[in-house]
């Protein structure tokens, strides 16, 4: 079954290849945690203006490759070597665009590498499928 979300970040212009998508199940979660404080919602604001625009920063937003069938998830990190929050997205890619879905939460990740707990979460968004309208 497919799950459902809804575009938070348009695409700049008709032109552009890029949009931010929120899991509908998950959204007031992942907004409340963007929105705790002024810190984490500048790094958020950047971590838009870097995929709207196409740049890549790893710091920012990571490929989780823990498998093959995981592949198209990816984490949009908050503060790594601190607080090392994440919302792990689900990456869609057709011809003419990419997008991501930010789908899963998880907070406070105390490693340096992923553990039961981080494989956990990103296997979950690996399952999540979604039809962009």
């Amino acid at each position: 079954m497919k799950r459902e979300c809804e575009l938070l970040y348009p695409y700049p212009d008709e032109n552009s290849s890029r949009g931010i998508y929120i899991d509908k199940i998950n959204k007031d979660e992942i907004i409340k945690f963007i929105k705790q404080d002024d810190r984490y919602l500048e790094k958020f604001r950047f971590f838009v203006q870097l995929f709207l625009s196409g740049k890549h920063n790893e710091d920012i937003y990571k490929k989780e490759d823990i498998n093959e069938y995981c592949k198209d998830v990816t984490a949009i990190r908050f503060f790594p070597g601190q607080e090392n929050d994440r919302v792990y997205c689900k990456e869609i890619k057709s011809k003419s665009r990419i997008i991501t879905v930010m789908c899963v939460l998880h907070e406070h990740k105390t490693t340096q590498k992923n553990t039961g707990r981080e494989n956990k979460n990103i296997k979950i968004a690996a399952t999540y499928e979604y039809e962009i309208k």
